[in-house]
């Protein structure tokens, strides 16, 4: 066709891109529940396996369903490349793997959600990667940190669960200036807010569970770059360990990027009222939201985002006013789960951080009080009723 997808509006790719029918030219997406796939001849497995004949042989390896939520996510960022994975802890595995061996070392903020920060503190170090954490806001720190064997960065940005804000492009240059590659985890931003590839990242990792999928339903993850660095890095080492994305929970992946920019567009109009709201309240000792003035990292934020996202954050002091809040509600669920159609509240210092020390909480600034929010879709004065209510509680 004479349109190119990639000329598209960021609405028409999430709704039209990569959509291959098959000879029923249906209208949604087909789901192709396979594991492998036949071949015409002896011939054609040879030339399909060795790649000199186009087609699928396994689906650990490519699925139909698979692809073309891979290259609707791709489209979507302005990547070269996507591998969708099971999971978005395999994603950033899959990204971290992918890029370090032993002897190599690798600098991560030290905000990180609790699993990536076991992933980098206890998983690595089995295979002699040592890492160095930092504050994600210093860039002094990042600097400082770099070695001549850093062979990754690893960024959460913002920052689950205070919202820290790093400055991508700065941290980008610092590392690349040692030969280093740097990762991006973007879920609190979404692809609709932030764009780190385009900032100087060279790979993004996205828990598609979150905001992707949006209405609670499957697991899923993925991992985006160049072709070149995605075919290094990643391409035998997903063939061989087989962290795949189940075709069915790629087909529902695919309805959910069709909603994406309108449920998330929706859900930050809401969280940004809800930001002021817990700000002002007299029970609120700090809050954090990146798009409100008093947030420590505003000018990165505003700079990098174009959205201050549906994820905010606050302290009220104390666990027990924490927990008085959360048993308030009465609309907003107690879940560990965020960027969903319903909102969500939770205590990360025993859910979402529960292994991270508390001597480390602490340094990050998740306080027993700390209580994370995720704003769904839900009308908004019914949820500002709801967290008002539950804010008196504490």
């Amino acid at each position: 066709m004479s349109e190119d997808p990639k000329t598209w509006e960021a609405a028409t790719r999430l709704v039209r891109g990569g959509t291959m029918r098959s000879a029923f030219n249906e209208t949604s997406e087909a789901l192709y529940l396979t594991q492998g796939f036949v071949y015409d001849s002896a011939e054609s497995a040879v030339a399909r396996f060795s790649g000199e004949e186009p087609g699928y042989v396994y689906s650990r390896f490519a699925n139909p369903t698979v692809e073309m939520f891979e290259q609707r996510l791709a489209l979507l960022e302005g990547a070269p490349a996507c591998r969708a994975m099971a999971t978005g802890m395999a994603a950033v595995n899959a990204a971290l793997m992918g890029l370090v061996r032993a002897g190599d070392h690798l600098v991560a903020g030290r905000a990180l959600f609790g699993s990536c920060r076991w992933l980098v503190a206890e998983w690595l170090p089995r295979f002699g990667v040592e890492t160095t954490f930092v504050d994600a806001t210093d860039l002094k720190a990042w600097e400082n940190a770099m070695r001549p064997n850093t062979k990754a960065v690893l960024i959460e940005t913002p920052a689950n669960p205070l919202l820290e804000v790093t400055d991508i492009a700065e941290v980008s240059k610092l590392a690349h200036a040692v030969g280093a590659k740097v990762i991006v985890d973007n879920v609190f931003a979404t692809p609709i807010f932030q764009k780190p590839l385009e900032l100087g990242a060279d790979l993004v990792v996205y828990s598609a569970t979150k905001h992707i999928d949006g209405q609670g339903r499957v697991l899923g993850g993925a991992v985006l770059g160049s072709q070149e660095l995605m075919d290094e890095a990643l391409r035998d080492m997903l063939r061989h360990t087989g962290p795949s994305l189940s075709p069915f929970n790629a087909w529902v992946l695919l309805k959910g990027l069709e909603t994406l920019d309108l449920r998330v567009r929706r859900q930050t109009e809401t969280a940004t009222v809800l930001a002021d709201l817990i700000a002002d309240h007299a029970k609120t000792q700090r809050s954090f939201y990146p798009f409100r003035k008093d947030h420590p990292q505003y000018e990165v934020a505003i700079k990098q985002m174009s959205g201050g996202g549906s994820l905010l954050a606050f302290d009220l002091g104390s666990r027990q006013a924490a927990f008085n809040f959360l048993n308030a509600l009465e609309i907003v669920d107690i879940s560990n789960n965020l960027g969903d159609a319903k909102s969500m509240a939770t205590h990360p210092p025993t859910t979402t951080h529960r292994s991270v020390p508390e001597e480390e909480r602490l340094a990050i600034g998740v306080t027993e009080g700390t209580v994370r929010l995720s704003v769904g879709l839900e009308g908004a004065g019914d949820l500002i009723r709801d967290v008002s209510r539950a804010l008196d509680a504490a």
